[in-house]
């Protein structure tokens, strides 16, 4: 019984495409799998990396360290002001002239009375030095009392200032990392469509060749037919006995 055997071929114009395709995905297939197993992309050229602060987002860490001596108990000293004491010691010495100026006169007007030396002027002279002892003390605290405010709100503004400036280092730092990270982001999605541009290449040419119809163009069918099975013996001279008896039939040789 008679087969055929029908081997369809792509078209010529695509079959040179096909047969180059084929063998650059061999050869990249050759250097991604090695005689020593699965090699793989290098994906240590693109990893992932963090950007280091800058040195403001430093500055900004060291100055806020150093804020809480800003904030403790004796922060207000180092704002008092170098004078305050000068101003002090003026202002009581002025207020003891004043004094002394009071108890004279009044020392004045006790000898003008006849009382001077007397139980009633030793008694004016007490509470009226009582009083003047008061009234200093309460002058030397309120002085105090002012500077040490001065002093207190000067540590507010400059703890406020600081912590002002440290916000904007901070803020400018950001930035300055964040656009170093943007950088790095940058080379590594560049290294990266480095390292897969042989696979994507290929990709996108077998992409192109998947999408050429079966009948885009024209195909080649070979047809092959293999040959008959030689005749027995038999057969043969059954043939040949059947030929000579039908042409000795034609002639009348066997009546």
């Amino acid at each position: 019984m008679s087969t055929t055997t029908t081997i369809t071929k792509p078209a010529p114009v695509i079959e040179g495409s096909l047969t180059a395709f084929l063998k650059s995905i061999d050869k990249l297939g050759a250097g991604a799998i090695p005689a020593g197993g699965f090699k793989g992309i290098d994906t240590s050229k693109y990893a992932p990396t963090i950007a280091a602060q800058s040195q403001l987002q430093k500055d900004a860490t060291t100055a806020a360290a150093g804020l809480g001596s800003l904030t403790g108990p004796q922060a207000y000293q180092q704002f008092m002001s170098p004078y305050q004491q000068e101003v002090i010691d003026t202002t009581l010495s002025e207020f003891d002239r004043n004094q002394t100026i009071q108890n004279t006169a009044m020392r004045d007007q006790a000898i003008a009375a006849g009382a001077y030396g007397g139980g009633r002027e030793g008694v004016m002279a007490a509470e009226s030095a009582r009083g003047a002892a008061s009234s200093r003390a309460q002058l030397q605290a309120q002085l105090l009392a002012q500077g040490f405010q001065q002093a207190q709100q000067a540590a507010g503004a400059d703890l406020a200032a600081q912590q002002g400036l440290g916000q904007y280092q901070t803020q400018m730092g950001q930035g300055s990392q964040a656009q170093q990270q943007a950088i790095l982001d940058a080379a590594a999605s560049a290294e990266q469509q480095k390292q897969f541009q042989p696979f994507t290449q290929l990709g996108l040419i077998g992409q192109q060749l998947a999408q050429i119809q079966p009948g885009a163009f024209p195909t080649q069918t070979v047809g092959y037919a293999p040959p008959a099975a030689p005749a027995s013996p038999l057969a043969t001279a059954l043939g040949i006995g059947s030929g000579v008896a039908s042409i000795g039939s034609k002639l009348g040789i066997f009546g």
